[in-house]
């Protein structure tokens, strides 16, 4: 086990986790919401450290992040466990997980391995995904530090339950923050994911950019009734235009039925098309429809000549006309991350 680095010391040999908005009390030989941090004698500890799960080499289109190093490939680790229980999560075979997730077979990578792995596979960066990366926070911070050593870009794809703590002692070190925001309402965030105090996921989506300068990705898996009202919709798209920038990314992506939500159907495309146009109405320059592959809206067009200046057939991707982060043909600024 590794000792956290984001805890206080309680009465009782209690401790008070600060890695998440949780901020768990947690008692001597129990663990925290997410399973993963364990009170050992009033000294907390995270079982997951280098634990990792699953491992792949992805486009990084596949987070999905569109303005972000288009093209290029990035080595994609989660761990197990997840602090939301989400009823319809897609990894929910890593996320749904306790402290027996030895059992289900992990592989050990130290940070170092994973950089070096990373640069051996042609990779131009490291991302943390397939589940939350707050709660191996420990690792990713590690990971992170050696990653910027060596040139790597570094991702984190998360559902914004993070502490501030914990993103103010990362962000030095982070490049990306591509956020889930699964609806805009109190019911939808008790219902889906078990969550309450779900508005600090805009407040720390708000902090990397502001503070941080980490480039944003906004993603909202549209689910049937649950949250693809106009008025949630609506509210979101103005959160982010409001205090992301109207150059903010926003992919609206089809629902599959999983896990515990095996009873919906998928989203039907017309409501996601309907969603693209909201954020459009919205002020939102990038809207993309996701988990549709060949939809004309997974193109980047330039919002000001109107060109396309990036192609995509799923992770298919053409860079047509960009430079730097500007569109070739008019010279718009188009909030595109490129290699230096």
């Amino acid at each position: 086990m590794h000792e956290a680095m984001l805890y206080e010391k309680l009465a009782d040999l209690r401790v008070r986790c600060k890695t998440c908005q949780w901020h768990c009390v947690i008692k001597p030989d129990r663990v925290g919401v997410c399973r993963m941090y364990r009170n050992a004698d009033g000294t907390l500890y995270a079982l997951n450290y280098a634990e990792v799960s699953s491992l792949h080499v992805d486009p990084i289109e596949k987070k999905p992040m569109f303005h972000f190093y288009p093209g290029s490939k990035v080595l994609s680790l989660g761990t197990w466990g997840c602090n939301f229980h989400c009823k319809g999560c897609q990894n929910w075979q890593i996320s749904c997980v306790d402290g027996s997730f030895l059992e289900h077979g992990s592989r050990i990578i130290s940070p170092e391995d994973a950089v070096a792995m990373a640069k051996r596979e042609r990779c131009q960066g490291i991302s943390w995904t397939y589940n939350e990366p707050a709660i191996w926070f420990d690792y990713t911070f590690d990971s992170a530090k050696i990653a910027k050593d060596n040139d790597l870009y570094t991702v984190y794809v998360t559902n914004g339950y993070i502490s501030e703590e914990a993103l103010d002692m990362i962000g030095p070190y982070l490049d990306g923050y591509r956020v889930d925001v699964k609806g805009f309402t109190d019911k939808v965030y008790r219902d889906l994911a078990r969550v309450r105090q779900w508005r600090g996921i805009l407040d720390m989506a708000e902090r990397a950019k502001q503070k941080w300068g980490m480039h944003i990705e906004v993603v909202t898996n549209i689910i049937p009734t649950v949250n693809d009202d106009d008025e949630q919709l609506e509210a979101l798209a103005s959160w982010i235009h409001d205090k992301l920038g109207e150059l903010t990314p926003w992919h609206v992506t089809r629902f599959y039925p999983q896990y515990e939500m095996l009873d919906l159907l998928p989203t039907q495309i017309s409501t996601l098309e309907h969603a693209y146009d909201i954020g459009k109405r919205a002020g939102l320059r990038f809207v993309y429809v996701g988990n549709v592959l060949g939809h004309e809206y997974e193109r980047t067009v330039c919002y000001s000549c109107g060109n396309m200046v990036i192609s995509r057939t799923g992770y298919h991707v053409n860079v047509i006309g960009v430079e730097g982060s500007r569109c070739r043909f008019c010279n718009a600024e188009l909030n595109i991350r490129t290699a230096k």
